[in-house]
């Protein structure tokens, strides 16, 4: 009898522990988790300026390519969180698009002379649910 309840006891056990930890877990990828602790680390209680920075920020990270701004251009699409090498009127900066949101702004908050160029942003893969 007290070999059939120590066995029933340990199944039960067993259960419990197997199912909190499948509610427990959340995939998160390796970007996201990045992102994350970029933001954390930087934070001291109070908004970083990348955090209030709506149109992204200036980086040192590797661009994942590179775009000439001419007079000719009127639309840049990037990804949410994408970095790229912008050069426009012999001037060039590195640009990470972490907006808030993905609405269309002017690159001319990003870059000067990039008047009439309008910045389209849209969602990262890493961001949408699948």
């Amino acid at each position: 009898m007290r070999n059939k309840f120590a066995k029933l006891a340990l199944i039960v056990a067993a259960s419990a522990v197997g199912t909190t930890t499948a509610f427990a877990h959340q995939d998160y990828s390796e970007t996201q988790i990045d992102h994350w602790l970029s933001h954390v680390s930087e934070s001291g209680g109070q908004p970083t300026a990348k955090q209030l920075a709506p149109f992204g920020y200036s980086s040192s990270a590797l661009a994942s390519r590179e775009l000439q701004i001419d007079a000719a251009s009127k639309v840049l699409n990037v990804t949410r969180f994408e970095t790229v090498r912008l050069n426009a009127g012999g001037k060039s900066v590195t640009w990470t698009f972490d907006t808030v949101g993905t609405s269309p702004f002017s690159l001319s908050n990003v870059v000067a002379g990039a008047d009439g160029v309008t910045v389209y942003v849209s969602e990262s893969p890493d961001r949408l649910g699948g």
